[in-house]
């Protein structure tokens, strides 16, 4: 038999607001819309960006599996730093940082996030690309609807 091994994904995404940073940290934290900006995230129970929040959520990317998370944050800087522990079928890191570029924002978002479920740890193994497309799918998504749904302003 053999033994799957522990892949990682790693990723650091940026976007560019044409709001400023105020104006993006205000959507961020109203976590209540999350729901309705990202349909694909079929369950979610959080409500607020606070140190020691656990959100507990399913996650439905376009392939056949769902991902049931729990994000715990960590540290929060308003209105430019959540970092956050992600648990259950993946794990691992996340840190999102808004930065100035005069009137407008940038975001960063830093993640280190490995499968923990059994069929989800060998499906990386063996087909390292749909993971990864699975996991760009969500974030770069997210970041689309964010912008559109919660900013109504185009990222450049």
């Amino acid at each position: 038999m053999r033994s799957v091994g522990r892949v990682q994904l790693e990723s650091t995404r940026r976007l560019r607001f044409t709001a400023d940073r105020d104006t993006v940290w205000d959507a961020i934290g109203r976590v209540s819309d999350y729901p309705r900006l990202w349909p694909w995230l079929r369950d979610f129970d959080g409500d607020a960006i606070t140190p020691g929040a656990a959100w507990r959520c399913t996650v439905q990317p376009p392939l056949p599996y769902v991902l049931r998370l729990t994000i715990t944050i960590d540290e929060v800087d308003p209105p430019g730093l959540v970092t956050a522990t992600i648990s259950g079928d993946v794990s691992g890191t996340a840190r999102l940082t808004l930065e100035d570029h005069g009137a407008r924002c940038e975001g960063v978002l830093v993640s280190t996030l490995a499968p923990e479920q059994p069929l989800l740890r060998l499906m990386a193994e063996l087909a390292p690309p749909v993971a990864r497309f699975g996991h760009d799918w969500v974030l770069e998504t997210g970041a689309r609807q964010f912008v559109a749904k919660a900013l109504r302003h185009r990222a450049r």
